[in-house]
This record gives C-alpha cells, structure tokens and sequence, in this order.
C-alpha cells in the first residue's frame, strides 16, 4: 500500500540521487544547438529559466552520440571530438537550483532527418512517407557502446544523469516496434528479443557511469499505429526494465511516423497514459514518470497523490510558464492557459511552441499568441539554415 504522495515532496531514486520535487520538464526537441552540435546562449538560458522555476529535473530531447542520425539540425551531438567546456556552461546554468539536467541519449534511426541524414533502421523500409536502409549485425552491435560514451562525457561534463531514449519511434523505439522492426535474427520477432539492443544499452551505459549516476529510459506505452507496438508489449518490456538497474521510467506514447497523429495536439483534457502507467504498478517497482496530456495543478497533484506514478513530466505548459513549479507551489497559478489553434497545418503546432522556446532562451516571450503559419515559417527557415552548417560540420559522418 503506498502511502500518499505530495507534489512538492522530495523523490530518492534508487541510485540515491534526490528529486527536490515531483515535477520535471520532459524533454523536447527545442531546436537550439548551432548546427554543429553545440549549445548556444539561448539554450544554455532556457535551461536557467526552467531550473529558476523550480523544476526537479530537466531534460534536454535528443542529445546525439554522432552526426549521422540526428532528428534535427539544432540537436546536440556529445561524443569524444566535442569540447567539454562548452557542454559544462550548459550543465552550470541548467543545473542551478538544485535541478537535475539530463542529456536524453538519441539515435532517429528511420526517422533520422533526410536533408542531414542517409536513414537507417532495424530493417530495410520502403513505406508511404518513409524509407531506410536496414542496420547490419555489426552496426546494432555497436549502438550499446555508443550511447555509454555519450553518457559518460554527460557525467564528466557535469550533467546530473541521462535518459536513454526509447520512445516516439526513434531508434530504440524502431527495435520494440513490429512495424519498424521485421528483423528475423536475435533482435527480431519476439519482444523478447526486440527489446534486446535496448537492455544491451542500459547495461552498457550503467558499466560507463557507475552505480551512482542517474539512468532514466522514455517508453511508449504503445506507438498508436496499426500493427506498432501494443500495450501488451510494452509491459512486457516495463517488467524487463524492473530488472536493470535503471532509475526511472518515463511512460509516454505516439510516435512521429510520417503522417501519424499526435497526441499532444489532440484536444484531450487530461494526462494521455495514465492508465497503462496504472497498469505498469502492478510489474515494477522503479519510479514512475508520465509525460503527456498535463495541464492543470489538480491533474499532477491526483496522479502523484494517488500512487499512479511518481513524477509528472510537463513540456508544453512548462514553455507557455517556465515558472510553473514555483508559482503552483505557492498556489499563484493554477494552471497555464493554453493556445488555441484552428486548422493547423501538420507540424504547425510543434513549431509555434518550439520557435516560443526561442523567445523564452532570449527573455522575449510575451503574452501575445503569434501567428501560426509565420512560426512555422520561421521555424522551416531555421532548420534550412543550419541543415546547411550541418553538412559543412559533419559531411563525412552524414555520407558514410
């Protein structure tokens, strides 16, 4: 019986590493690296911003161990060529006030971002909106050793843990998925083996960082496609998880197939997974984190308070209130007040909140809810910007 929880009470993980409260910032692709795998002044302040305002831990989305498959022109890329010092001023600054800064460990695998990338996955794909190469025995043996160099530089750059990303139909994610993953070798068909390379990455990185540094994986609770994977799988691989030596589970779900609907644009009124993480209780005992669907002080405080997860993971109310923890905390704030968007193109939604992250990073957010189609535009602009300085960065690593 688990005795009930506050939002504001401190969380001690397994590798004694302490969340001052239940409150994280997920992580997103906020599109702020320089287009040569570095931070810049306006990423390292959004990170400022968000640990002022309160939050336990935050998450930097997709922070990539090479060049070649990146999800997008402004991702980090952290591996043995990178100047450390550069990485630590944003650990410094995202890292104050006791906040936990988290590198999230991507690989896009299939979903790799075309203009930067020769696409690669589990298998082979030529589908409506998407195609790859499929990754050799040799490549996939390589990927677990990858991801624990990134984490351990994260560590010596003075990051406060790392999350192995397995969710929203990246590289790990291909592996769990059926319809990404048609491989008929020990890291196809079953889940048992489709979740392989993933438990060979925990184990890896655990053996690069040591027992006392935080280790975090993001989950899908199911990639919502037709014949992706199925609740049913994806407890099946949170029972494997309770078994490593993992920190925390951070559920979500959705994926960003070409075409597929998100389910952070859908109209729902309340946290999207909170019954698969209900049902995840019943076959871990790891701390539970779940992200997506979060808009109100009274939705975080029932999930925490009822024992149904741990942490809530908050992104796009943390970017419309970087203070959001502070100001519920002294009951100042409610809840956000979220955009309303009518007929939004594809897309046009994640790029009006990225392009906001921006303005936050400069201190030039305003109240005003800009105009849609001129975010996307220069959200596009950008990325064609610094898909340019990607290639002249990384041409070698983007064309092998």
């Amino acid at each position: 019986m688990r005795v009930p929880t506050n939002l504001f009470e401190p969380l001690k993980l397994p590798c004694d590493a302490i969340l001052k409260n239940r409150i994280a910032k997920s992580a997103m692709s906020d599109s702020l690296g320089d287009g040569t795998g570095y931070p810049t002044q306006e990423q390292m302040r959004l990170y400022q911003r968000w640990a002022e305002g309160g939050v336990a831990v935050s998450i930097i989305g997709e922070v990539q161990g090479t060049g070649a498959y990146a999800e997008k022109p402004g991702n980090l890329v952290l591996n043995k060529g990178s100047v450390l010092e550069r990485f630590r001023a944003l650990a410094r600054q995202g890292g104050q006030n006791d906040t936990l800064l988290w590198l999230q460990l991507g690989h896009a695998g299939a979903l790799a971002y075309a203009p930067t990338s020769v696409p690669k996955g589990p298998s082979a794909l030529d589908l409506p909106g998407l195609g790859c190469a499929g990754l050799s025995l040799a490549e996939i043996a390589q990927l677990p050793s990858e991801f624990a160099r990134t984490a351990l530089l994260a560590q010596q750059a003075g990051f406060g843990g790392v999350q192995i990303h397995a969710a929203h139909g990246f590289l790990l994610s291909q592996f769990l998925s059926p319809l990404f993953n048609r491989r008929s070798d020990a890291y196809g068909g079953s889940i048992a083996n489709r979740m392989r390379v993933l438990l060979e990455t925990i184990e890896a990185v655990r053996a690069a960082v040591g027992s006392k540094f935080p280790i975090a994986v993001k989950l899908n609770s199911s990639d919502q496609l037709e014949g992706g994977l199925s609740e049913e799988d994806a407890l099946k691989v949170v029972a494997a998880l309770d078994q490593t030596s993992i920190d925390l589970i951070d559920i979500s779900g959705g994926t960003y197939f070409p075409g597929a609907r998100s389910a952070s644009d859908s109209a729902g009124g309340g946290p999207y997974f909170l019954d698969f993480a209900k049902r995840c209780r019943a076959v871990t005992s790891k701390p539970l984190m779940l992200t997506g669907g979060f808009k109100t002080r009274l939705q975080a405080d029932d999930a925490v308070i009822s024992g149904a997860v741990d942490v809530v993971g908050l992104a796009r109310a943390l970017v419309l209130e970087p203070s959001l923890p502070d100001l519920w905390k002294s009951n100042r704030k409610p809840e956000p007040k979220f955009p309303r968007f009518a007929d939004a193109p594809e897309g046009g939604i994640t790029a009006w909140y990225t392009m906001r992250l921006t303005r936050i990073g400069a201190d030039a957010e305003t109240e005003r809810v800009e105009d849609l189609l001129q975010a996307a535009e220069e959200y596009e602009a950008r990325d064609k910007a610094r898909t340019e300085i990607w290639l002249r960065h990384f041409g070698d690593a983007v064309t092998r």
